[in-house]
């Protein structure tokens, strides 16, 4: 093989999974995950996480080793991925790297930067701050200490927001400004094939609604009522369809408005992975599943 690993992203429900899997059994390769939500052990059907059987076809790592109670990090993915990439060249197979999450390969091919770990008493002061003036009031206080970092931050993401106080609070310096210096990428110096999903518009969007029906049809209403509890400050909490399946499950809406508030919302995150990744993947090589066979697209393209 003239290739060192394989790298597949793509928007959700654009059959990733599928193509890392086919590539896996006909090259002796191993699944590795990058998906910052098929991370979680207790979601496995919100997030569409390979089953048993696909996992008996060939190895697969970094699905559901997490639980969705852990502030989990791009950092701790960085670790946990040069863990899997060891595994998988032990057992002489090729790394197959496939998710959705931009920054995992971000990560994977440009390196994270080394910052410092939050003192705990900083953190959980942050987190206490965040629970009592709400995550806008609290991008304000950091846009007030850190503007740089605030501009490139949304206004209702808790998650970030908070982590980016808590650097300024804890370095003095922007959180902005510590990513700026990145550390050597996981793949450096390797022969990467580096692949991304692109399918036509109308049909992602019917393969979302479809895959809505399934999971709500494989179970998916008791997976999310069994969240109902979870911090909305976690990781974990943007579950794509968690809030609107947990209402559906309490009773507290119908059926269609629950999968359309779902599906519409997927279709709007599919859409937002799409521009990233063209915006940070133009070198990759771009194909529609539907229409093209990754394997042979793989013997093709020089290395």
């Amino acid at each position: 093989m003239k290739y060192d690993a394989v790298l597949i992203a793509g928007p959700t429900a654009s059959g990733k999974s599928a193509a890392a899997l086919a590539l896996a059994q006909a090259l002796n390769g191993a699944v590795i995950n990058a998906d910052s939500m098929q991370v979680y052990a207790q979601a496995p059907i919100l997030t569409a996480a390979p089953s048993a059987a696909d996992k008996a076809r060939a190895p697969h790592f970094l699905y559901g080793h997490v639980s969705v109670t852990d502030a989990y990090s791009v950092g701790r993915y960085a670790a946990d991925a040069a863990a899997a990439l060891e595994d998988a060249r032990g057992q002489g197979r090729l790394p197959i790297l496939v998710g959705g999450t931009g920054l995992y390969f971000m990560a994977l091919t440009q390196g994270l930067a080394h910052v410092p770990p939050t003192p705990p008493d900083i953190r959980d002061a942050a987190r206490a701050l965040l629970d009592e003036i709400g995550v806008a009031a609290l991008h304000e206080r950091l846009a007030a200490k850190d503007p740089r970092t605030a501009a490139l931050l949304r206004p209702t993401d808790p998650q970030r927001v908070l982590r980016a106080y808590e650097v300024w609070q804890a370095t003095g310096r922007p959180l902005a400004e510590w990513q700026q210096s990145p550390a050597d990428p996981i793949l450096k110096n390797l022969r990467l094939a580096k692949f991304v999903l692109d399918l036509p518009r109308p049909q992602l969007r019917q393969r979302i609604a479809t895959r809505f029906e399934t999971m709500v049809e494989a179970g998916a209403l008791a997976e999310a009522l069994s969240l109902k509890q979870l911090d909305p400050a976690l990781p974990a909490a943007k579950l794509l369809g968690l809030r609107p399946l947990i209402a559906l499950a309490e009773g507290r809406i119908g059926r269609d408005a629950a999968l359309d508030e779902a599906i519409t919302a997927t279709r709007q995150f599919a859409k937002r992975q799409m521009t990233w990744f063209r915006n940070r993947m133009g070198d990759y090589v771009w194909f529609n599943p539907s229409e093209s066979n990754i394997v042979s697209l793989l013997k093709q393209i020089p290395a």
